[in-house]
């Protein structure tokens, strides 16, 4: 079970740099490069999947797989006291990829990946349709250019 006051070392952030740049790096390759026993590699990344600090998945590039329209949609909620609601219902969602409650103009932020702009219509409409959705706006990626996980040596 993951808890609040898990704190990461410089080995586990070594450890999670090794894996960002390739999930299937084996725990040998990694010891080697950071001169620590094999062993303590596999406990330290026990430890970094029990307190839930990473997940291994497949991570496939939206592009080569199919997804062809990429949008930022902004949410207006009303009532304001309906932002949690809202956002759990739109955390349901499959096609999305980031949401958050933000400070801004609007409420929440989403992000979602659709298979083509058709598909990214009915998304809006379906998001629409959600009790407390009072208006959105739609910003349409036309290229990405950088889609990654955040830079753990930003940390330091």
């Amino acid at each position: 079970m993951a808890n609040n006051t898990f704190i990461l070392d410089d080995l586990d952030f070594a450890i999670l740099s090794f894996l960002q740049k390739d999930g299937r790096m084996s725990f040998t390759v990694i010891a080697d490069k950071l001169k620590v026993s094999i062993g303590t590699v596999r406990t330290r990344f026990n430890k970094l999947i029990d307190e839930g600090a990473v997940n291994i998945i497949g991570r496939v590039d939206p592009d080569k797989v199919g997804f062809n329209s990429y949008a930022h949609i902004a949410v207006f909620v009303r009532p304001a006291t309906l932002k949690e609601t809202v956002a759990q219902s739109i955390a349901q969602l499959p096609e999305v990829s980031f949401l958050a409650m933000t400070s801004g103009d609007y409420d929440l932020e989403v992000d979602v990946m659709c298979r083509d702009n058709n598909h990214l219509v009915t998304f809006v409409n379906e998001l629409s349709e959600i009790a407390g959705v009072n208006q959105t706006k739609t910003t349409i990626y036309l290229k990405v250019y950088k889609y990654a996980q955040p830079d753990l040596n930003l940390l330091k």
